[in-house]
């Protein structure tokens, strides 16, 4: 336990210290502003719907931007572009300690590999706590914002909603993180983990998706893949709900329950996979 909350410790600080997850971190909140708040809203003024948006009238567009729907906006996004930043995240902190010597260093020196894997893991969770959580205020002040600048009132979301969404956000992004440390601790490098990590991502889970409707044995994979689960997850908050043709990332394969379990078994799955390959094969 000592060198497990040392371990944590000094990977924390680490993080902290560490221009990557700055950046990543930024990117993340930017894009969860600019797809969940400023583009809508600019339509909105202007009165030139975007391709989400053409379909809905003026005031459906506006409801989308108040606090009411605060939770709904921000888990939407979290599938696809928050999902793969938390992927790269994982990817680079795991496979980042091999190509630049840090596992090395450590499993010569102490503490333990459990302790040090598991401190990592920590951290990495913490950090997730950390960005769901700015998520959540930083959309709760921009709705305000808008919701005053219209002169709408100020209608909360309920309190079991907040916390569903939220508790959905965190299983999201744990998923992905420990989706990203085992690719960094398969690979062993990092730039090869996040290579992979994208390319699962991004283009295999959609192209078996995309085959799904021809080859039956590939729709049972498909429905239970990460990002289904993902996707589906945010699709039972009602994400898909102030769009035709839905957000992207966003899916309603599996319901709400199904989707949650999937997730965190997927998320406990990658994590001891990640720990055993980290202990038990030779690193050093």
């Amino acid at each position: 336990m000592t060198g497990l909350l040392a371990s944590t410790r000094a990977e924390l600080l680490r993080l902290r210290k560490w221009p990557a997850l700055w950046v990543m971190g930024g990117v993340g909140l930017a894009l969860n502003i600019l797809f969940g708040y400023v583009f809508d809203y600019l339509s909105y003024r202007g009165g030139s719907g975007s391709e989400i948006t053409e379909s809905l009238a003026p005031e459906q567009v506006l409801s989308g931007l108040l606090p009411a729907h605060v939770p709904v906006t921000t888990v939407q996004g979290m599938p696809m572009f928050g999902g793969v930043i938390l992927l790269i995240l994982g990817a680079l902190t795991m496979g980042g300690g091999y190509g630049w010597g840090t596992w090395k260093t450590v499993f010569t020196q102490g503490p333990s590999r459990a302790a040090a894997y598991g401190g990592t893991l920590v951290a990495l969770f913490t950090v997730v706590i950390v960005l769901v959580t700015a998520a959540f205020l930083l959309n709760f002040s921009t709705a305000t914002l808008i919701a005053l600048a219209e002169s709408q009132p100020l209608a909360w979301p309920p309190a079991t909603g907040i916390v569903r969404a939220f508790g959905s956000a965190l299983l999201i992004y744990a998923m992905w993180t420990a989706a990203g440390a085992l690719a960094g601790t398969l690979a062993r490098s990092p730039a090869l983990a996040v290579g992979l990590s994208m390319l699962w991502a991004l283009a295999i889970e959609n192209l078996l998706r995309g085959v799904a409707n021809v080859l039956g044995p590939i729709e049972a994979l498909a429905n239970v893949l990460p990002g289904t689960a993902a996707g589906s997850l945010a699709g039972s908050l009602g994400a898909t709900a102030f769009s035709e043709d839905g957000t992207p990332g966003v899916l309603t394969t599996l319901s709400g329950g199904p989707a949650a379990l999937l997730l965190a078994a997927y998320t406990a799955a990658f994590a001891v996979a990640a720990g055993l390959l980290l202990i038990k094969r030779d690193t050093v």
